[in-house]
């Protein structure tokens, strides 16, 4: 029954249009329900890709049932060809019973909640913890990997997200012939790999594979004019001399030794050293057996550095378009490193309870604005952090963020914590305070002093004592024994005592 089939695809595709319809109506509360949303609808066009290809070939009838059926229907008897048709479906319901029937009203339908339906389900198993549903990159795993590679630098993880699409000297410590290794090729294909699939799983409505097909595109130009980065023609080790500019390309370049001087002279002497001369002479050795390496080696060779430049060139593409992730991700990190993991869960649930900013109405104007700060909880008054929040109530109470500190000196300014009052004895506002009082010498003297009473009371204290030791050193009166040493009277009493003059 080809023309059933045909009636039944092309409501199929009705019925998927209309759910597509309402399901982009509709207007997500968070980066959950929309990241279900985009591919229900991902999964729907899918489908109607799927039938439709169908579809095209009942029309196309290669095989002619498709004609012959329509001719059984409109010649001889119709209502004979009617109950034959029927006769045959009843037997089939009878042979098969229980065979469940596809009711197409209710087959797109939004279900609620409350009918058994739990939304964004796939998603919650589809991203990790650290991604946060699709705002962050987990790159802990690529980390670990980067770190066991031979001649890697020993990065933080920080450190890593500002890096790891860098494949050139000297941000990435590994050489060019030690690419070729499975482990680093392994490497570069896993973290391609995952990019790819984190791009699939937060835009699945983007035609993609159109973008990868544009990066193999540019790849194969670049390959034939030898400007991938990192997989150049390599200039310095195949010639005589060693003094090329490479690395940074601020100095002087020993081929030999893969090694970059800033000073020309201390290139010149590093040239007579052992460790040159040995590096030279295998370098020379190593070129020997290549020079006369066959055709086959040599095709070799070149699929495999080939096949590495083109995963790093994937994976500088995926990088560039993911450029806010990553952004985003290297915040995020720095942010989480001082929090407590309740206040890690704490702030998910905000994630999933808060609306999506980006569905908001142009309607809305300066009034959503101002909604948003007062949607702000912050009973206990806490500071709030950059990111407009309040700080975590532990580290409030670690710093004492709740005691004042006030200072007459600098106008009964009062200094919230400890750390910012010791602070601001060494500040220019101090400072300027205390030279308003006339106290320009010795203020690491007035720490801790805030009252203006003290301050000035200790300034006359040592105004006194200076004055005391200005009189002291001019009337000290000077004695001459009968050898002609002058020295204080004091001291020519107390020798005269022990009976010394």
């Amino acid at each position: 029954m080809l023309l059933e089939d045909q009636r039944y695809l092309h409501e199929d595709l009705e019925r998927l249009e209309q759910a597509i319809a309402d399901r982009v109506a509709e207007e997500p509360r968070n980066v959950r329900e929309r990241l279900a949303r985009d591919h229900e609808v991902a999964k729907f066009l899918d489908r109607i890709e799927e039938q439709s290809k169908r579809l095209l070939e009942i029309y196309k009838d290669a095989d002619g049932l498709r004609e012959k059926e329509v001719q059984s229907i409109s010649t001889g008897d119709q209502f004979e060809e009617f109950y034959k048709q029927l006769g045959e479906i009843k037997d089939f319901h009878k042979r098969y019973p229980n065979e469940p029937t596809e009711n197409l009203e209710r087959a797109y339908k939004r279900h609620e909640p409350g009918e058994g339906e739990f939304l964004g389900m796939e998603i919650d198993n589809m991203f990790t913890g650290e991604e946060g549903f699709g705002q962050y990159l987990d790159l802990t795993k690529p980390h670990e990997d980067y770190l066991n590679l031979p001649g890697a630098k020993r990065l933080t993880y920080t450190q890593y997200l500002d890096i790891f699409d860098i494949f050139t000297p000297p941000t990435l410590s590994i050489k060019r012939k030690d690419k070729l290794t499975d482990r680093y090729f392994c490497y570069v294909g896993e973290l391609a790999s995952y990019l790819e699939n984190f791009l699939k799983k937060v835009r699945p409505l983007e035609d993609l594979d159109k973008l990868f097909a544009g990066f193999d595109e540019q790849f194969e130009k670049q390959w034939a004019a030898k400007e991938i980065p990192g997989w150049t023609e390599e200039k310095s080790e195949n010639g005589t001399s060693g003094a090329t500019t490479e690395g940074t390309g601020e100095g002087i370049w020993c081929a030999d030794c893969e090694k970059e001087f800033k000073n020309e002279n201390v290139y010149r002497n590093h040239l007579t050293g052992k460790k040159h001369i040995r590096a030279a002479e295998a370098r020379k050795s190593g070129e020997a057996p290549s020079a006369a390496a066959s055709k086959g080696t040599s095709a070799a060779y070149s699929m495999k550095e080939r096949a590495v430049a083109e995963r790093e060139h994937r994976i500088r593409c995926l990088t560039d378009v993911l450029k806010t992730e990553r952004q985003a991700t290297k915040i995020n990190v720095e942010r989480r490193q001082g929090m407590t993991e309740r206040e890690r869960q704490m702030e998910l649930e905000a994630i999933l309870a808060e609306p999506e900013s980006a569905g908001a109405d142009g309607q809305a104007g300066d009034e959503s604005d101002g909604d948003d700060e007062e949607r702000v909880y912050n009973p206990l008054k806490l500071p709030l952090a950059w990111d407009g929040k309040p700080i975590p109530y532990w580290l409030y109470k670690l710093h004492g963020l709740g005691v004042e500190y006030p200072c007459e000196i600098c106008g009964n300014y009062v200094y919230m914590g400890r750390r910012a009052f010791d602070k601001h004895f060494s500040e220019s506002t101090h400072i300027y305070g205390l030279k308003c009082l006339g106290i320009t010498s010795n203020t690491n003297l007035f720490r801790e002093i805030t009252r203006i009473s003290e301050a000035m009371a200790l300034w006359d204290s040592l105004e006194k004592e200076r004055k005391k030791d200005r009189d002291s050193r001019d009337n000290v009166v000077q004695m001459e024994d009968a050898e002609g040493n002058v020295m204080p009277e004091r001291i020519y009493l107390d020798l005269q005592k022990q009976g010394i003059l």
